[in-house]
């Protein structure tokens, strides 16, 4: 009987080996080749409490706390010289234009002619008053007679006290002749032209008193009972400066058809011709209205699509769920969610918006960032 050949069987157990391990590796890199993907990887971070300031966002016309009105208290006088125009800078007191005095001058000086004249009447009527009564008692003269002077010395007096009232408006007319500046302030119209003649009451100048401006801001009936004299506000010019001020007072009415009330806000007087506001400008600004805890996540964490705010939140198989915010306020690169997302959610903060709903990612956890310390400009919620 003849034995099986082993050289035979070794290479057949070798083959049998090699099969199974290149079996065992196929399956190993279909399954690894099955396995999903990360589509991003991502950083995440949870929303952090922070305090944020309340604000009121409004509009409103920029004008002049008070204009006053200069015009000309002389009548028929031709206006001589003009010595301001629109935009100087005067003083109380200062002399803005001058009329011509010479018919004043004339009148001025019949005045003082004509008191003169009476006070010398005056002096004679006394002298006869006197010396009728010294002679009342002696007999020499009647009672009539003796009235009648003391009467001439009271008509003589009266006619003095007269021509004094006549010169005293003849120099009130000279003073006239010059129209000063009731206050300190800067021109802001003149109608005031050399050579015309002006009436009693005819305009000659406006001026803004002081330089001081205010903001008329208009507020809804809504958000009325939260003005107050006193709140701070800041008022956003067109070159960008942002003026600081102070609610001076509040309308007591709302307009009937617009539904809205007007808050009166103090500006800072200023008497530049290249102050940032002037009157008649359209402002917008904002009031301080203190400050309330908000639920805030980073900036870039949120994403708009279609009009609407989302973020993604990390579900614990790292996959992304895109929910729709509400957003709210912002302080420096954080943002206020008003509704829409727990407190306790680990939400994507960079990448979000590369991200779909249900994309699997790789999170590498960041720390939360403090809240700066200076407000910054509020949006309105």
């Amino acid at each position: 009987m003849t034995r099986p050949r082993p050289h035979i069987l070794i290479p057949l157990a070798v083959l049998a080996a090699l099969a199974g391990a290149f079996a065992t590796s196929r399956a190993a890199d279909d399954k690894k080749a099955a396995a999903p993907r990360p589509a991003l990887t991502v950083t995440t971070a949870r929303p952090a409490t922070t305090r944020l300031p309340l604000r009121l966002d409004a509009n409103g016309n920029v004008a002049a706390w008070q204009e006053a009105v200069i015009g000309s208290e002389s009548n028929g006088l031709r206006l001589r010289e003009v010595r301001v125009n629109v935009g100087d800078i005067v003083k109380k007191g200062e002399v803005l234009a001058v009329f011509d005095a010479d018919v004043v001058n004339a009148d001025l000086a019949q005045g003082r002619a004509a008191l003169q004249e009476a006070e010398a009447n005056a002096a004679a009527a006394q002298a006869d008053a006197q010396r009728a009564r010294a002679l009342k008692s002696s007999g020499a003269m009647s009672e009539q007679q003796v009235t009648q002077y003391i009467t001439a010395e009271r008509t003589a007096a009266a006619r003095v006290a007269a021509a004094r009232a006549s010169l005293s408006q003849q120099q009130l007319r000279l003073k006239y002749t010059q129209v000063v500046a009731p206050d300190s302030g800067i021109i802001s119209a003149r109608n005031a032209t050399v050579g015309a003649v002006a009436g009693v009451g005819a305009e000659l100048f406006r001026m803004i008193r002081q330089g001081r401006l205010e903001w008329r801001a208009e507020v809804t009936a809504a958000e009325l009972p939260r003005m107050k004299p006193g709140l701070k506000a800041e008022v956003k010019a067109a070159s960008g400066a942002t003026i600081k001020g102070t609610v001076r007072t509040v309308a007591p009415t709302v307009d009937p058809q617009s539904r809205v009330a007007l808050v009166y806000v103090d500006l800072p007087p200023s008497l530049s011709s290249n102050a940032p506001l002037k009157a008649g400008m359209f402002a917008g600004g904002s009031f301080n209205l203190g400050e309330s805890g908000a639920l805030t996540v980073p900036q870039q964490a949120v994403v708009v699509r279609d009009g609407f705010a989302y973020v993604f939140r990390l579900n614990q198989d790292n996959r992304v769920s895109q929910v729709k915010v509400t957003t709210g306020r912002r302080l420096g690169d954080r943002v206020e969610i008003v509704a829409g997302l727990p407190p306790d959610a680990l939400v994507v903060t960079s990448g979000a918006g590369f991200l779909n709903d249900g994309d699997l990612v790789r999170n590498v956890p960041t720390a939360v960032p403090s809240a700066p310390a200076a407000p910054a400009t509020v949006a309105k919620r």
